[in-house]
């Protein structure tokens, strides 16, 4: 296979992954119509990397014809995606344990922290109300590599989504990231916003996702 073909290969295989991550399981004929390809040659590349264990497929049942298979993704694949360092993260944060302890920890996130929640008021500056602060926090965790999404429920909530998250090898060796993170999306959406974590990755979710309501001020009559 020339360098060409295996270039238009691994693109193809690295596309098929992507749309896993960002909409979930789904059928090798839904691939095919999101890259204008043919279910056969989706298929292929499906079993290849079913081959290198980065993805793996349960059966469906369908009211006619055979079962489908709907295939998702395994542990395996968070390799294909940003990492955030995460070896030299989780080197550095086992460093600083051994000669500060959990203190010295907590001093560094703190530090941490401050400085993210100034970069992100910086980047968000400008937007109103909180369907606006929303999307411009989605471009953000995005380009940090989080593949997030943002989805209004009916009752008026958001479901603020993020399927992928690059510091995880961190965040499993130290939950203040998590507390953080938090934090951080209290911070920038504002104290009118109640946020909850209702799926996380480090209990085995699938992703982590917060639910955030905009509260209404209690009117108290004169």
């Amino acid at each position: 296979m020339s360098k060409k073909d295996q270039s238009s290969v691994t693109s193809t295989r690295r596309a098929i992954v992507t749309l896993l991550k960002q909409y979930g399981p789904m059928d090798a004929i839904t691939l095919a119509s999101r890259l204008t390809l043919t279910g056969m040659a989706v298929r292929q590349h499906l079993y290849e990397l079913q081959s290198q264990q980065v993805v793996e497929y349960e059966e469906e049942a369908r009211p006619m014809g055979r079962p489908a298979k709907i295939w998702k993704l395994t542990s395996q694949a968070n390799l294909w995606f940003p990492n955030g360092y995460q070896q030299l993260s989780v080197g550095l944060l086992g460093a600083i344990r051994m000669s500060f302890g959990d203190a010295g920890i907590e001093k560094v996130l703190e530090s941490q922290n401050h400085a993210k929640k100034n970069q992100y008021q910086e980047l968000m500056s400008g937007a109103a109300g909180l369907r606006d602060k929303l999307q411009k926090l989605f471009t953000i965790r995005m380009n940090e590599g989080y593949f997030a999404e943002v989805q209004e429920l009916e009752d008026g909530s958001f479901l603020f989504v993020q399927k992928h998250c690059p510091i995880l090898e961190a965040a499993a060796v130290c939950n203040g990231f998590c507390r953080n993170e938090m934090e951080l999306f209290q911070s920038v959406l504002g104290d009118h916003v109640q946020i909850e974590r209702v799926e996380y990755l480090l209990s085995g979710g699938s992703r982590c996702a917060y639910r955030i309501t905009e509260l209404h001020k209690e009117v108290i009559p004169f």
